[in-house]
């Protein structure tokens, strides 16, 4: 492992505490074995894989009722967990030209607390291939975020594409004085500003 760029992605980020690159090398094989199988830690009979075309109206039932942005729900971009053919969770990348969003992370109530949402979300930054970025309400959901990599951007240094995607909820949570947070999923290590919680 020469330096940390020539570390994957995702161990880069899974501990994202640990700055001294020495102290990543200790980990060595087990630390990216624990994060890469991402999939080997879910519940039993649980499994994650790109969505299909006949998940299409699943994953929209669960997008609508968690009240997310129902927009771009192509099934192309999601990936879901499911167990005994039934849909748990999923989640999209959706793909811009200059970056990825990261959206539409959904785990069905009864299944929530078990690891689903993390899994899932860990494997969506392991697929993206640009800059990734999201946007959530709340501070427990920001603070879920953080503790995977990313870090609070300002609505300006967004890419221009996201500006114009997040502009109608930013001014709405403005109005409504909501929580509302964009992120950022560091590309390089240096770029972590704060520390995650």
């Amino acid at each position: 492992m020469g330096s940390h760029d020539s570390l994957p992605r995702s161990v880069r980020y899974q501990y994202p505490l640990i700055t001294n690159l020495d102290k990543v090398r200790i980990l060595g094989q087990f630390g990216m074995t624990l994060f890469m199988n991402t999939a080997n830690h879910l519940p039993a009979n649980c499994q994650l894989r790109p969505a299909q075309a006949q998940d299409i109206w699943t994953i929209r039932q669960l997008v609508f009722r968690a009240m997310l942005d129902p927009t771009q729900l192509r099934w192309q971009q999601f990936w879901v967990i499911e167990n005994n053919n039934q849909i748990l969770a999923c989640g999209q990348l959706r793909t811009f030209s200059d970056c990825q969003e990261l959206g539409s992370i959904v785990v069905r109530s009864a299944w929530q607390n078990q690891g689903l949402g993390t899994a899932l979300t860990q494997h969506l930054i392991q697929q993206a291939t640009q800059p990734l970025y999201l946007e959530c309400l709340g501070k427990r959901l920001a603070a879920f975020y953080q503790r995977l990599g990313f870090v609070m951007v300002e609505r300006s240094a967004l890419p221009p594409a996201l500006q114009r995607k997040f502009g109608l909820s930013s001014e709405i949570a403005r109005l409504f004085r909501l929580p509302l947070h964009q992120m950022q999923f560091p590309t390089n290590h240096d770029d972590l500003t704060e520390t995650p919680v």
